[in-house]
């Protein structure tokens, strides 16, 4: 069995999105009203701006005691987050995330265009354990090389 793509995991293809302009309340509420740990963030014209995650809430809004109604998510989001393709290999992209430490990955089209989010949680066990093993091998490397 071939190893699946990013977009062959995702099970919900629905896209969240928000404005920069919105509330960090209204965000949160479009993420607790769809179960989903993320939201993007969209310009004018529809464009991946940003990014919003549960983290982001937990860490530069609640710990900070920053009123979320009167916070805009420009304020709060990370800004030309990575993102992968829809052909990336579902162990390419926990490469990318385990590097980044982050759980959640925008995936575009070759035109721009948002075609859905990689969650952690949609790599399977194996596909865990393999992207694991890479990382340990990558590790030894440059150890061995003293990078």
């Amino acid at each position: 069995m071939s190893e699946r793509t990013v977009f062959q995991s995702i099970p919900n293809k629905r896209v969240l999105t928000t404005t920069a302009e919105a509330s960090v309340y209204d965000a949160a509420c479009i993420m607790t009203r769809a179960n989903c740990g993320s939201v993007i963030v969209v310009d004018a014209d529809g464009a991946m701006a940003g990014i919003v995650t549960e983290r982001d809430l937990m860490t530069k809004v609640v710990a900070r005691e920053v009123d979320p109604a009167k916070t805009a998510v420009s304020e709060i989001m990370t800004k030309h987050p990575r993102f992968a393709m829809p052909e990336t290999l579902v162990s390419q992209a926990l490469l990318i995330m385990k590097d980044g430490g982050f759980r959640h990955l925008p995936v575009l089209a070759a035109t721009g265009k948002i075609i859905g989010m990689f969650s952690i949680r949609d790599a399977s066990p194996k596909e865990l354990s393999e992207a694991d093993r890479q990382i340990e091998y990558v590790e030894e490397l440059e150890d061995a090389v003293g990078y």
